[in-house]
């Protein structure tokens, strides 16, 4: 199994925005869903968004309406575009992609920091 990769972090101003990706082989196309997570110092991943097989996306209450979930299947990457980014947006940023007949094999990106300053 290949480990999905993100890709896009950096540093922003408040109200700015940033795009990240996630991709892998098999990533759109192996019939489970794809999700992000976010993780700051000292605390668990709190999840943020996710699409599943068919498109259908869902969103933490903390960044409905600012963020956007997409998935490009010829790419087999899946794009979360974040925008008007607050500074309690800073963390680092995990993409967990599934395998399996039950999609029951997770696996998780090193992922990607994202800073957000006044």
């Amino acid at each position: 199994q290949v480990q999905p990769v993100e890709s896009g972090g950096g540093s922003v101003q408040v109200g700015g925005s940033l795009r990240l990706s996630c991709t892998a082989p098999g990533l759109t196309s192996n019939n489970c869903d794809v999700n992000w997570y976010r993780r700051t110092a000292g605390k668990q991943h709190e999840w943020v968004s996710s699409i599943s097989t068919r498109g259908s996306t869902f969103y933490a209450d903390s960044v409905k309406g600012r963020f956007t979930l997409s998935k490009d299947k010829a790419k087999d990457t899946v794009t979360l575009q974040m925008n008007n980014l607050r500074p309690e947006d800073t963390a680092t940023y995990t993409c967990k992609m599934a395998n399996g007949v039950r999609c029951e094999d997770n696996y998780w990106g090193p992922g990607t920091q994202v800073t957000v300053s006044l």
